[in-house]
This record gives C-alpha cells, structure tokens and sequence, in this order.
C-alpha cells in the first residue's frame, strides 16, 4: 500500500479484514462487501444442481445414444442395446425417487408448475430461479415418461430372430409383439424430444447468455443470475450417500428382473 492511500478495513469478530475478499466456501464462492459500516456475505455462485443430479444426467445421455447407436448397429451389439436399456431403466427409477428425496433444486415440487407459472413465464413476468424453468419441467417429465416406457416395454420386446427381453417369454408371443411395436413406435417422440432439449440449450445461450449446460457440469451458477434470497442445493456428503444408497437398491431391482430371462438367452 503506498503512501497516502489507507488502508480500508472492517473489524468483524475482532480480524482486521480488507474491503473485500473472496474465498471458496461450500457449495460456492463468497464475498464480503461493505454495508454500512458491516460486513456481509454475498456469494458469488450458487450450487444448482447437485452431484448425484449431473451423473444421472450425463449418464442417461450415454446410455440413450449408446442404445441407438447399438440398435442401428444390429447383430450382435443388440446385446450391448439391451444392455443400455436396463442402465437407463435403473437411471430413470433413480430419478423417480430422487425427484421426492434429493436436494432442493431435484425435487419435483419445486419445479414442476401449474398453467399460470408456465404462462408467466411465457410473458416474461416470473424472475428466474435455480434449477428447471416452467418449460423445461414439462420437458424433464416427458423424457421421463417417455424414456420410461421406452426402457419397460424393451423388456417384453422381440425381434423374431434371436433376441428378446428378459421378461418377453412370460406375457406371451402376442402381447409381445404389441410391445414391441410399442417399444419402436417410441423411438421418434424420443429424438424430437432431444431435438427440442438440444436446440433450448443452444438458444438460452446465445439469446439469454445462460450457461446451462456449465451448470450442469459444474453445479454452479453465477448468482447474479437469480434473485437475492435464492437459495445453493445440498450438496454435502450426507446428500451424495443417500444418493448412493438410492442406486444400490434401484441397481438391485434391476438386476432382479433382468435375472428373469429364461436360461439360454
């Protein structure tokens, strides 16, 4: 500090600290800004999306173009096909049961509105909070259902030849066939669907200069993006090993059904 230029300080539980600093702490950045004389934190980001929420995405995004990819393949990479479908039956359950008990952000109830937020919003009129927008909670329940459906009747799904989902013996050829037909008639409102996902992310970022898809590697979200009471998802320890017991039991269920394929397939 040179000559002539003091030092501006604040005295907060008897430390001399500088008029304003940045450290990491949990699940964002704080600063100390000087308010009347005291000193106040205001985080620089907020947590938005916590761990246990970025896996299952970006592992449901793998998992549904490697089973595309393996489809159109053919041969003997159905296998691998049937394969990505149970992982995204069990990721799909996972998020059923994390969309009542994980952290705030996952929850259902606090993103998925009724016609008049969904309107407000359309208006322009609804300031932003963290996590899914009106709009984009209709698009998590579609990929939901959607990818749900998909995962079960690929159980029950044949393809007259050699391959058949493990509990396709057991409802019968015909009911079989039907969801089999099921099954492949799902395949196009799925690729819409990701269309529509793909082209919402390009747009928020060039129009409205959200970083969403950051958000979702990261977690984190500038907060100057969200009002001031806006609250960081738990994202703690005690979070990601509930998270973990969750998958456990769903891989489990799983495993399960799929120990139901007759022997020899």
């Amino acid at each position: 500090m040179g000559a002539g230029h003091p030092r501006r300080e604040d005295r907060t539980a008897g430390l001399s600290l500088p008029h304003r600093f940045d450290a990491g702490v949990g699940n964002g950045t704080i600063g100390l800004l000087r308010v009347d004389g005291a000193s106040m934190p205001t985080p620089s980001k907020i947590r938005v999306w916590d761990l246990p929420t970025r896996i299952f995405h970006w592992l449901l995004v793998a998992c549904v173009v490697g089973a595309f990819v393996t489809i159109k393949v053919g041969g003997l990479w159905t296998e691998y096909h049937m394969l990505f479908g149970y992982a995204v039956l069990g990721l799909i359950l996972f998020r059923i049961v994390w969309g009542f008990v994980g952290s705030s952000h996952a929850r259902f109830f606090r993103f998925v509105r009724g016609p008049g937020a969904i309107l407000a919003y359309l208006k322009g009129t609804m300031p932003r909070t963290p996590g899914h927008n009106p709009l984009g909670a209709l698009s998590v329940l579609a990929m939901i259902l959607l990818l749900g459906c998909q995962a079960v009747t690929g159980l029950f799904a044949n393809d007259d030849i050699f391959t058949e989902g493990p509990l396709a013996s057991r409802v019968g050829k015909e009911l079989s066939d039907r969801l089999t037909g099921l099954h492949k008639l799902d395949e196009w409102p799925i690729l819409i669907l990701l269309g529509l996902h793909v082209a919402a992310i390009i747009w928020y970022r060039l129009a409205k200069k959200q970083k969403l898809t950051s958000a979702m590697v990261t977690g984190d979200a500038p907060a100057s993006e969200f009002g001031p009471e806006t609250d960081s998802a738990r994202d703690t320890a005690g979070t990601r090993l509930l998270a973990l017991v969750i998958a456990a039991i769903v891989a489990a269920v799983v495993y399960g059904i799929v120990s139901l394929r007759p022997a020899g397939f």
